[in-house]
């Protein structure tokens, strides 16, 4: 399954991503985490250290050459069927996995901004970009989470109209809202209806109902245990909260994959 996560910066999106990532490898699935945003930070999040981090993709100057100006012409359909394995770091798990299950395999791959997906190429590195996420999204038979640029503009129908669900995650305010409800519905004029509301940092209260926002939502609470921490440590995972996460997960994927 693909699921994409969207919503305005700063919201959480990049947490959840890594948290579904987890406890996906933890139950025995084999998942492949790309950092399409320009924070770049889902590697971090996931534990891994900034200094380890592969170069991002948009920046691979010799890999643009090499795909995209090929023979000397221009090719806006480059070969990436290589890429993801080439490019891809493994990363481990927060915790052991579930009981009497093989854990499955994290592995990430940083991108970069995948800009003007709806429209003409943008550069040349963006069409390498777009042609690798579209890849690893419609050919590999495994769970794939891509964490969106914040905002809207990723929303084309070379990118984000392939992925199965997506995820709108949002804070608990107007302002983010309100953009959750701007992707909801660009996401559903591409025909991607497959959609879930998370608010993020849920202290009480009803939500506005704004046309646009996806219909089922969960929330998730303020997590103390990331609080404490997230001045010292980039890392999302491993929190004393995780067997509550877990379950807020698999109610997410449980809806996402039509099971309920």
């Amino acid at each position: 399954m693909k699921i994409a996560f969207a919503g305005k910066g700063g919201v959480g999106k990049t947490s959840l991503a890594a948290w579904t990532a987890d406890y996906l490898a933890r139950q025995g699935k084999n998942v492949w985490l790309i950092d399409a945003d320009t924070a770049l930070s889902l590697g971090q999040a996931s534990g891994v250290a900034p200094e380890t981090l592969p170069e991002p993709l948009i920046c691979r100057e010799d890999l643009v050459r090499d795909r995209i100006h090929a023979g000397g012409f221009l090719n806006l359909n480059p070969d990436v069927d290589d890429l993801p394995d080439t490019l891809a770091m493994d990363i481990p798990l927060s915790g052991e996995p579930a009981d009497g299950v093989q854990p499955g395999r994290k592995r990430l791959i940083v991108m970069g901004a995948v800009t003007n997906a709806g429209g003409g190429c943008a550069c040349d590195a963006n069409a390498l970009l777009k042609a690798m996420l579209a890849h690893i999204v419609m050919d590999r038979d495994e769970w794939v989470l891509v964490d969106l640029e914040a905002g809207v503009e990723h929303l084309g129908r070379g990118t984000v109209s392939h992925v199965d669900g997506l995820v709108v995650v949002s804070e608990p305010s107007m302002r983010s809202l309100h953009t959750g409800a701007e992707v909801g519905r660009m996401a559903s004029d591409l025909g991607l209806t497959n959609q879930a509301l998370v608010i993020n940092r849920y202290n009480g209260g009803t939500p506005p109902e704004l046309d646009g926002l996806p219909e089922w939502s969960l929330t998730i609470p303020p997590i103390e245990g990331l609080l404490s921490r997230q001045m010292t440590d980039s890392s999302v995972l491993n929190l004393p909260e995780q067997n509550e996460l877990d379950a807020t997960i698999e109610r997410l994927l449980t809806r996402l994959s039509g099971r309920q």
